[in-house]
C-alpha cells in the first residue's frame, strides 16, 4: 500500500497549535473573503451549506447571513469545536448524502491525505444542481522559501522534504472534472507578502498551520549551520532591508449534475 503523502496525525496537530496561538488569517481570510464576494454574484438562494476550514469561528456566521443551515467540518480539533462543528479529515469524515446544495471549502483540501477521495466524499454530500467552491494554495507559492531551504540542504548530507508538493493551476479542474463536477472553473489570485526575515516567514506559516506535515519530512530540526544558510539565502533574495515571498491562492468553482427531468 502507498503511503499517504501527509501525516494525518501531524496535520491536526499542527491546527490545533495555531488555535491555541492564535491562528494568523490574512492570506486565508482574503480567500474567505473573496469566496463570499463571489457567492453574491450567484443568482440563486441556497439552503444547506457545508463549510470545510473553519480557522476562525466569525466565518461561519458569516455564510449564515447568506445560507439559512451551515455546517461545518475542520481537520483540526480546536477548530472544528470552536466553530460547533465536527472534527475529521476530508477524506475519512462520513458526510451525509445529498444533504447539502453548497460547499465552500477554504485552506485545507492541498493537504488532505486522499484529495480524490475527498471530492467524491463531497460530491456526494451534494444534492443535483449544487455548488462546490472555494480556495485552496497553488504550486507556485512560497519560491523564495523553497530557494531558502535548498540552500540549507546544501550544508547537510542528503537533502530532505521540507516544503509541501502543491495542486497546479492547470491539474486542480480535471480533477474536479475526474470527481464528478461539472463546468469547473479554476482562477488565480497571487498574493506578495514582504518580510523582514527567514524566522519572520517561518512564524506566519507555524500560526497558518502550514509548516511541514508530509510523511517523508525529515524529523530532525534544521542545524544551527543548516539555519544561517537558509537565513543568509533568504536575505540574499530581497532588497537588502525585506524579501518579497508570493502566496498563490487557486479559487475554483464546479457544479453537481443538474436532476433529469
Amino acid at each position: 500500500m502507498t503511503e499517504p503523502l501527509f501525516d494525518r496525525h501531524t496535520r491536526a496537530l499542527r491546527r490545533d497549535r495555531a488555535a491555541r496561538r492564535g491562528p494568523a488569517l490574512f492570506l486565508l481570510q482574503r480567500a474567505f473573503d473573496d469566496c463570499l464576494d463571489r457567492l453574491g454574484d450567484v443568482r440563486r438562494e441556497f439552503g444547506s451549506a457545508l463549510l470545510i476550514g473553519c480557522p476562525d469561528p466569525a466565518w461561519r456566521a458569516s455564510l449564515k447571513r447568506k445560507v439559512l443551515n451551515v455546517a461545518v467540518v475542520d481537520p483540526g480539533r480546536l477548530f472544528a469545536a470552536a466553530a460547533d462543528g465536527r472534527f475529521g479529515d476530508e477524506d475519512l469524515i462520513d458526510l451525509p448524502p445529498g444533504a447539502y446544495d453548497l460547499c465552500l471549502a477554504v485552506g485545507t483540501l492541498d493537504t488532505v491525505p486522499d484529495l480524490q477521495s475527498s471530492l467524491l466524499s463531497i460530491r456526494r454530500s451534494l444534492q443535483p444542481d449544487s455548488l462546490f467552491f472555494g480556495a485552496v494554495i497553488g504550486g507556485d507559492t512560497l519560491p523564495m522559501l523553497r530557494a531558502a531551504m535548498r540552500a540549507a540542504d546544501r550544508t547537510r548530507p542528503a537533502a530532505v522534504a521540507h516544503v509541501h508538493p502543491r495542486i497546479e493551476a492547470s491539474a486542480l479542474a480535471p480533477l474536479l472534472s475526474a470527481a464528478g463536477f461539472e463546468m469547473p472553473v479554476v482562477d488565480i489570485d497571487r498574493v506578495t507578502v514582504t518580510y523582514s526575515s527567514f524566522d519572520r516567514l517561518v512564524g506566519d506559516l507555524r500560526a497558518m498551520a502550514a509548516t511541514n506535515i508530509l510523511c517523508a519530512r525529515g524529523r530532525d530540526a534544521l542545524s544551527r549551520t543548516a539555519r544561517d544558510a537558509a537565513r543568509r539565502e533568504f536575505s540574499q533574495l530581497g532588497d537588502g532591508e525585506a524579501t518579497h515571498e508570493t502566496f498563490e491562492i487557486l479559487h475554483f468553482a464546479a457544479w453537481t449534475r443538474a436532476r433529469q427531468s
